[in-house]
C-alpha cells in the first residue's frame, strides 16, 4: 500500500490531511518536526513526502535540502501559508515536485499526490464502484450503469467518499471534514445541499438518510 510522510505541526492540520488520505487509500505517519525527517524516510519506505514550510524547530526548505543532500528521491509536496513568488519559486529549485499554499481543499491536495504518484509510478489505477455506480480516479469520470454522469468537483469528491465507506453511516462532520476540509464550518448544510445534488443525478435512493446520525451509500 502506498505510504505518505505528512510533516506538519499544526496537529489540526495533520489530522485533517492524514484522515482524508486514508480514507483515499493510503497509509500515512505524521512528523511534528523537521529534525530527523530524512532518516524517517530512509527507514519508513515511504512513497511521497507532504512537507510544512513553518515548521517549530527547521524550516521546511531546509529540511527539503535535508532530504534531498541524504540522496532521496521522494516526491515532496510542500505546504505553506506564505504566497510570494520568490517562497514557490525557493521550494521548486530547492528540490520540491509541488507547491500548495494554505488554506487548501482536500480535494486538490489529493489531485496533487496522485498527480505526483503517478508521475513517481508509485500509484495504481484506481475505479471504485458499488452496483451499478463506477468512478474512474484516473480520468474523473463517474458512470451510471455506463452512462456517464456529469459531476462537480465537490460532488465526484463526495461521491468517491462514500464508495470508500460502502454500507458506512457516515456524519455531516465527517463528510464536511474529508470534502470541505479543515477549516468547515460545522453548522452549514452544505453536506444536505449536495447530497440533494447527487440524488437527483444518481437516484433518489443512492444515499440513504440515517436520522438523526447522517447518510449512507445504499447497497445496489
Amino acid at each position: 500500500m502506498t505510504a505518505i510522510l505528512i510533516v506538519e505541526d499544526e496537529a489540526r492540520i495533520a489530522a485533517f490531511v492524514a484522515a482524508g488520505l486514508q480514507a483515499a487509500g493510503y497509509t500515512t505517519h505524521i512528523e511534528s518536526r523537521g529534525a530527523g525527517v530524512s532518516d524517517v524516510i530512509s527507514a519508513g519506505g515511504f512513497d511521497l513526502l507532504i512537507l510544512d514550510v513553518g515548521l517549530p524547530d527547521l524550516d521546511g526548505f531546509d529540511v527539503l535540502a535535508q532530504v534531498r543532500s541524504a540522496g532521496h528521491l521522494i516526491p515532496v509536496i510542500m505546504l505553506t501559508a506564505r504566497t510570494a513568488v520568490r517562497d514557490r519559486v525557493a521550494g521548486l529549485e530547492g528540490g520540491a515536485d509541488d507547491y500548495l499554499t494554505k488554506p487548501f481543499s482536500f480535494e486538490e491536495l489529493l489531485a496533487r499526490v496522485r498527480a505526483r504518484l503517478r508521475a513517481a509510478g508509485s500509484d495504481t489505477a484506481m475505479v471504485l464502484h458499488q452496483g451499478e455506480l463506477q468512478l474512474d480516479l484516473r480520468t474523473r469520470r463517474a458512470t451510471l450503469a455506463e452512462v456517464e454522469v456529469e459531476l462537480s468537483a465537490r460532488e465526484f469528491a463526495l461521491t468517491e467518499f462514500f464508495l470508500r465507506h460502502p454500507d458506512q453511516v457516515l456524519s455531516r462532520e465527517q463528510l464536511l471534514s474529508a470534502v470541505w476540509g479543515y477549516d468547515f464550518d460545522p453548522g452549514s448544510n452544505v453536506v444536505d445541499v449536495y447530497v440533494r445534488y447527487l440524488r437527483r443525478k444518481l437516484g433518489a435512493d443512492v444515499i440513504q438518510t440515517v436520522r438523526g446520525m447522517g447518510y449512507r451509500l445504499a447497497s445496489r
